[in-house]
């Protein structure tokens, strides 16, 4: 079975605190995210004014589960949301199951 990865890139609001947004991400991760079942890493990403998120599950499954148990974010989603501006425009949300990772060879 493949990792799952969940991606999700969108613009943060205009004047929002990068120190801040990082924090709460930071918390909601360490607080609710990692303690999911398959859970295996956030890595955020930042190009310009646009970021994104890929948070990494064991499974497809786990991943499935995730999304089902934050359809009702909690104060802390909600603390990190604040943050981020849901123009559809430009947010972007993909599941992608890993078909393969390449790695340096030695």
């Amino acid at each position: 079975m493949s990792k799952a990865i969940y991606y999700v890139s969108y613009p943060l609001k205009k004047g929002a605190s990068v120190p801040d947004f990082l924090a709460a991400a930071e918390k909601l991760n360490n607080e609710f995210i990692s303690k999911q079942q398959g859970y295996v890493s956030w890595q955020q990403f930042r190009d310009g004014d646009i970021w994104a998120d890929a948070i990494t599950f064991e499974t497809m499954e786990d991943l499935k589960n995730f999304k089902v148990v934050s359809k009702n974010p909690s104060e802390l989603a909600e603390a990190f949301y604040a943050f981020i501006n849901p123009n559809p425009m430009r947010c972007k949300t993909h599941v992608f199951a890993v078909e393969r990772t390449l790695t340096k060879v030695q």
